[in-house]
């Protein structure tokens, strides 16, 4: 069962929060809005641009990705940031994407853009600013919600950097401190935002975004306004 509300937030962001009763109903949902997102950009532009995220949530779902069957020549796939840590290390959002769904399907390597974060990331976020550089709006756009609030690697209570396209992240306060984000600017430069957020930990994070306070995931507030797929969280304005 999902239940939906449309509402106008902080920084007149607009918001479609949409609840499900399970971790298998949002997986699905959220499956079938990618695979609908691609056909309908690949129909208009003949190419769909996507953006991921890292985490839990997103990993099952590229799980999912792996099994079916998509114009996947036609898909130019992003990501929204990276850790500066060595490209096979665990905690690469690169490489879980790689695991999980990519180095099964048939996307064309030259079409699979990670995140040169091994650079460090000055290094990196200049080489990333550059593959961005020409590339037309993003078609969809996936964050994640951390329990402090913050999306990508853009955090609380630090300077937002719309210098470039991609951007380095300093003293992080999640380890590691050195990260590579794509700015927030690029990543409003959308058709359309999923947030996926699950997990009763993320509730407070809810709270304060519902309650108008100033998180990270507000700074997200494209022309389209967002859907923010939601389990185990309780919305209510």
């Amino acid at each position: 069962m999902q239940t939906t509300q449309t509402l106008t937030l902080a920084n007149n962001q607009i918001t479609r929060w949409h609840s499900f009763a399970s971790q298998d109903e949002i997986n699905q949902a959220i499956l079938k809005r990618i695979l609908q997102a691609a056909d309908e950009a690949i129909a208009k532009y003949g190419s769909f641009l996507i953006v991921l995220a890292g985490g839990s949530t997103p990993k099952s779902v590229y799980q999912l990705l792996a099994k079916e069957q998509a114009d996947w020549a036609n898909w130019h796939v992003f990501h929204n940031d990276d850790r500066c840590l060595p490209v096979d290390h665990v905690e690469r959002n690169s490489k879980m994407a790689r695991e999980a769904w990519l180095n099964h399907v048939a996307i064309p390597q030259a079409q699979i853009h990670d995140i040169p974060a091994e650079l460090g990331n000055v290094e990196g976020a200049k080489a990333y600013a550059k593959t961005l550089a020409g590339v037309r709006r993003f078609d969809l756009v996936i964050l994640g919600l951390g329990e402090d609030g913050h999306t990508a690697s853009l955090f609380p209570n630090q300077a937002v950097d719309n210098s470039a396209d991609a951007v380095p992240v300093f003293n992080s306060p999640k380890p590691p401190a050195d990260r590579v984000t794509i700015s927030q600017n690029r990543l409003n430069n959308t058709h359309e935002v999923l947030f996926l957020v699950t997990g009763a930990g993320k509730q407070d994070a809810v709270n304060n975004w519902l309650n108008g306070v100033g998180i990270p995931a507000t700074l997200i507030a494209p022309a389209c306004g967002v859907d923010v797929y939601c389990f185990g969280v309780k919305v209510a304005a």
